[in-house]
């Protein structure tokens, strides 16, 4: 039987019950009847928020892919509403009967991959993201256009226009999110830890974190090293697969995670960190995703015991570098794939009240995504601006000074939230917070300073 992969072509692998899906890997029909349909995912789910909708509920969807195994078509209708999940997981958190939404919905996902036809243009927009997004080298490259376009005002000017958002929505969604691009701050391959080793940590450096937030990962290696950790930065590392199993391009997440294992296994580390939260839930289900596979699906279950976001390590050890006084208010913004897949809440919270003087305020409808969802904010771009407006509503209301969150993608889609607001804030990753408390830096430095 072929297998058709990531072109959006039909595959010819016989059907399931002569319905939606085939063979590899359905909905798992015992997961789906763990749903007692009680409706607590539904006011924590945000297209239901938006637009009331029960087929764009976790519980409606649920209902389609049950739908699929008894012998209903995948049609466009049936396609849209799997399309419209953000894949935030918030409704994971909310079910009390446990169901594992976020296994069948990727499962869901990629038997769309394989069996539905999506128009051209859905299909040119996936094929451009996904030539660029999951490569680190490619997103360096658009570094130097992206800075020229910032430095000279064309970005803005273009903005002023309008012609993008009218011609290509899409694409104009892209240019608003690119964050302000500094200098590249370049990792050595190691970073000695200050006092007494504790451990030796290898670097997930990420792919868009890795290209648009250096400064992310030289503070995440600072704080690590400060902390008595020997921090190992493997140079050849790819992408982790995150972006493309939470699409469903299964096949082509399964050789990214192959290449991952193998770079880190050979980098003679403990423990494997990660400072971005979608790419961290990904890292931890590696064991499912290569399941099948005789060679690695032992060797990714080890690998996956020793991922920790970068918050879980530090909480964990404890601290040992002084932290000087930060007088700052913060709002913290839990990132969907920290708090609702890994359920990684308390650990940024701790490590943010042991700064002195620094003052965490909490954001309403805390559980609701930003609308930012790996690559949602491009290819859904309406909806994610309403919940990009809801959610930067929500925090400006805090009165903060200052943003702080845990994923690269969250930090994009919220600043450019909050700047069409009007509204002057200063954003950060939780790690850079540390890092400045540490070093002892002036809290100005980040009351004004912006992705």
């Amino acid at each position: 039987m072929s297998e058709l992969g990531q072109t959006g072509s039909i595959t010819d692998e016989s059907s399931y019950g002569g319905g939606a899906f085939d063979r590899r890997n359905p909905p798992d029909e015992a997961l789906l009847g763990d749903c007692v349909h009680c409706g607590f995912c539904l006011p924590t789910c945000p297209t239901y928020v938006l637009w009331g909708e029960e087929m764009d509920s976790p519980r409606g969807r649920l209902y389609l892919m049950k739908e699929g195994l008894e012998g209903a078509p995948m049609d466009d209708a049936m396609v849209e509403h799997w399309d419209n999940c953000l894949g935030c997981m918030s409704c994971v958190t909310a079910c009390p009967s446990g169901v594992k939404y976020d296994v069948l919905i990727e499962q869901t996902r990629a038997q769309v991959e394989r069996r539905h036809e999506r128009a051209p243009s859905d299909r040119a927009l996936r094929a451009l993201i996904f030539a660029i997004f999951p490569h680190p080298r490619r997103l360096r490259l658009l570094r130097g256009p992206l800075r020229v376009l910032q430095r000279t005002g064309l970005d803005r000017a273009l903005r002023r226009t309008g012609l993008l958002e009218r011609m290509a929505p899409h694409l104009a969604a892209m240019e608003r999110l690119a964050p302000p691009l500094g200098p590249p701050e370049p990792l050595p391959r190691r970073v000695p830890a200050t006092g007494e080793r504790r451990a030796t940590v290898g670097l997930i450096t990420g792919c868009v974190q890795g290209a648009f937030f250096p400064q992310v990962n030289a503070a995440t290696a600072r704080v690590l090293a400060a902390e008595g950790c020997d921090v190992v930065i493997p140079p050849q590392q790819s992408c982790c697969g995150a972006l493309s199993v939470h699409n469903g391009r299964e096949t082509e997440a399964q050789r990214f995670a192959r290449r991952t294992i193998d770079t880190f296994e050979q980098a003679g580390v403990d423990r494997i960190v990660i400072n971005a939260a979608g790419c961290g839930s990904t890292l931890k289900d590696y064991a499912r995703l290569l399941a099948d596979d005789p060679t690695y699906a032992d060797r990714a279950r080890a690998f996956q015991d020793r991922v920790s976001d970068i918050a879980e390590i530090l909480d964990e050890l404890g601290p040992r570098a002084e932290r000087h006084p930060l007088p700052v208010t913060v709002a913290y913004h839990d990132a969907c794939h920290l708090a609702h897949a890994q359920g990684v809440r308390d650990e940024p919270r701790r490590l943010l009240g042991g700064i002195p003087d620094l003052e965490v305020r909490e954001i309403a409808e805390a559980e609701l995504c930003c609308g930012s969802a790996g690559i949602y904010n491009i290819l859904h771009p309406e909806a994610s601006r309403e919940l990009g407006e809801r959610k930067a509503a929500n925090i400006v209301a805090t009165g903060a000074e200052v943003l702080v969150t845990a994923n690269p993608g969250c930090l994009l889609q919220v600043t450019s939230a909050i700047a069409a607001r009007g509204h002057e804030m200063g954003m950060a990753h939780l790690v850079e917070v540390l890092d400045a408390s540490i070093r002892g830096l002036d809290a100005d430095r980040l009351h004004h300073r912006t992705i």
